[in-house]
């Protein structure tokens, strides 16, 4: 079979490989890829990053995918040929001390789909049974291709932050997770105004507002945007996904005293003053990854609508030029694309 990998550590440096099709282990289950998702991460390996030097190339990338048991390992007793899945794709050691006390997402000793080992930029993969879910029927695959994305946000409105009917809510960021979590929090009941800069005007702006959002260019100021919204007094809860630096820093400026800042995106080293979070008693919160429950609520938004998939997923790119999508992804020329595998076939 083909697969996309990354094959050399310089930037760029995907390329279309020969793999075997995979065996499975007696704990694990065979699935057959039908659409997979290009994450954040994906891009980072593309950038080739400092944070994946430990990849052990080629190795085959990607971890958002949806798609069907094949075949299954002589221990798995609960899936069968035919079943619709996705993966949590951060696999537990299981023996932890956060795995011991229900906290999987922040698995000591993970093993990363796509980085550790092959991911779902292939017609297979082999994948230990405990990390699969069932697709609800009547979900497309290639809209539960996002499910991973879709329940990180969901672990970040719902389950880490405080969000409920008529508070008011900004999320930096319109990139896939600021989207998400700014769906979801639609769906908690929040008034939402998602912001971005420069770049996103162009494709991610536009597309916050076709999912219904009001959005503010941050290059121009968030103080207009802030005053009209919340009269002044700051939004309840900000979710920083920027990645950025300033993230924080502008979360803790546009929340209101005693509110609240999510933070879900990886935004490294960072300078600011921690006297208004004290003085403000702002709550700071993180979020990351996602468990089974979280992706189950995921499902659930994706197959009522409350996530947006149909307006969300980009299906303009191929696998056999991924070069294009992960350029235009950089370049904040799309949001999530999500690729029909089949076509490695």
């Amino acid at each position: 079979m083909r697969g996309l990998a990354k094959t050399a550590r310089s930037e760029g440096a995907i390329d279309v490989v020969e793999r075997d099709r995979p065996t499975v282990a007696a704990d694990e289950v065979l699935v057959e890829v039908a659409y997979a998702g290009l994450c954040g991460s994906d891009a980072g390996i593309y950038q080739f990053k400092p944070a994946f030097e430990r990849m052990d190339l080629p190795t085959v990338i990607g971890h958002e995918y949806a798609g069907t048991v094949v075949e299954t390992g002589a221990d798995v007793t609960r899936y069968d040929p035919g079943d619709r899945v996705v993966e949590r794709p951060i696999r537990p050691c299981g023996e932890c001390y956060q795995c011991e006390v229900g906290e999987p997402n922040v698995c000591q000793n993970p093993t990363l789909t796509g980085i550790d080992v092959d991911g779902a930029f292939a017609r297979y993969v082999a994948v230990p049974a405990d990390v699969l879910q069932y697709v609800p029927d009547g979900l497309p695959l290639e809209h539960a291709a996002i499910a991973e994305p879709s329940a990180i946000a969901t672990r970040a409105v719902v389950a880490n932050s405080r969000t409920g009917a008529g508070d008011r809510v900004l999320v930096e960021g319109p990139g896939p997770i600021g989207l998400l979590a700014a769906q979801v929090a639609r769906a908690q009941g929040g008034d939402v105004v998602v912001s971005g800069v420069g770049r996103d005007a162009n494709y991610r702006l536009p597309l916050a507002e076709d999912l219904g959002f009001e959005t503010v260019d941050a290059a121009d100021g968030l103080d207009d945007a802030r005053e009209a919204h919340t009269d002044g007094v700051g939004y309840d809860v900000v979710f920083d996904t920027t990645g950025h630096p300033s993230g924080l820093t502008t979360g803790v400026e546009e929340a209101r005293k005693g509110g609240q800042v999510v933070l879900v995106g990886l935004t490294g080293d960072t300078e600011m003053s921690y006297t208004p979070v004290v003085r403000g008693e702002l709550d700071v919160q993180a979020s990351y990854s996602a468990t089974y429950e979280d992706f189950e609520r995921a499902l659930r938004l994706l197959g009522t609508g409350g996530i947006d998939a149909e307006t969300f997923v980009d299906d303009r790119f191929s696998l056999l030029d991924a070069d294009e999508a992960f350029e235009a992804f950089l370049a904040g020329e799309t949001c999530k694309p999500v690729f029909d595998v089949s076509e490695l076939e």
